[in-house]
């Protein structure tokens, strides 16, 4: 039988038993682990089983995989009361064959989802294309092709598809809030590497990352996975988003750098990034500078 097969893991728990201790750290995964069981049983799924501070999911449609999937992220966000604590998942799905034993699920499909929730980072819902094909139009405005994988055991590399659980929230916001005229304007990010230069804005809103030649900025370094990294343009701010093995290190100007690993970081005034090791070691280095583009009054 086909089933979609969803799992859901609590990013950085492990650093939240060093913020916050034993006790209080163990209380909020519990309580992730309740809510995304009662989001389950919500959207017409069945929790198979929780193996540490994630859930296995099963859903009999990819749409009830993707509604209990960006109710987790919406509901887990609410949880963190330290202003310090910023709960998120990582959330990975897919639809396929599946083998039901003793209330468990097995084969291919089950591999694949768990290996998207891996590849997902800090409070994304990845899917794949053969996936996304069987969502219904009503998330179409909400898909965000990233890039292609390679996945042990298939033949052709799988392409993510990123389902943008906060869009229609952000948008509403955006309408709101947007000025009607002034000379205030758009943010622009400015990019270099070496002889590679890339300006992004309204126009440019995503740039690659990594060791495949075919990314906007390629980096020649084993350390590099072939998709690294990207930075995104979200309304006005610019993040980093790292999915690589190594990580990326970041260094704001007049502060010390920092490691970011499976997880986004908004970019802020002008610094470096490097890929895979720190930029005492690297060879090649991204140059970034946030700036503001002139806009004349209406």
């Amino acid at each position: 039988m086909d089933s979609a097969v969803l799992f859901a893991d609590v990013a950085g728990s492990t650093a939240l038993y060093e913020l916050l201790g034993d006790q209080r750290a163990f209380q909020l995964v519990e309580s992730c682990l309740s809510t995304m069981s009662a989001c389950t049983t919500e959207m017409h799924g069945r929790v198979v089983k929780t193996i540490g501070d994630a859930v296995m999911s099963v859903f009999g449609s990819a749409d009830e995989a993707a509604a209990a999937a960006a109710e987790m992220q919406f509901r887990v966000n609410q949880l963190g009361t330290e202003p310090s604590v910023r709960l998120s998942l990582r959330i990975g799905f897919h639809w396929g064959p599946v083998v039901q034993r003793d209330g468990d699920v097995f084969g291919d499909t089950v591999n694949l989802a768990s290996r998207l929730c891996d590849l997902a980072s800090k409070g994304q819902i990845i899917t794949d294309r053969s996936t996304a094909l069987r969502l219904s139009g009503l998330y179409a405005p909400s898909l965000r092709t990233l890039f292609k994988v390679p996945v042990k055991g298939k033949e052709e590399e799988v392409q993510l598809i990123e389902i943008l659980w906060h869009t229609a929230a952000d948008e509403m916001t955006a309408l709101v809030t947007r000025p009607g005229t002034g000379n205030a304007g758009a943010a622009l990010l400015e990019l270099e590497m070496g002889d590679t230069r890339a300006e992004m804005g309204p126009q440019r809103r995503k740039v690659t990352i990594g060791r495949d030649l075919e990314t906007d900025f390629p980096v020649r370094n084993p350390n590099v996975s072939r998709a690294h990294a990207m930075i995104e343009r979200r309304r006005d701010h610019f993040v980093l988003v790292d999915h690589s093995l190594n990580g990326s290190y970041v260094t704001f100007e007049g502060r010390p750098e920092m490691k970011v690993h499976r997880e986004e970081l908004t970019l802020v005034g002008q610094g470096v990034i490097t890929f895979g090791q720190p930029a005492d070691e690297a060879l090649q280095a991204l140059h970034y500078r946030c700036v503001q583009a002139w806009q004349a009054p209406a």
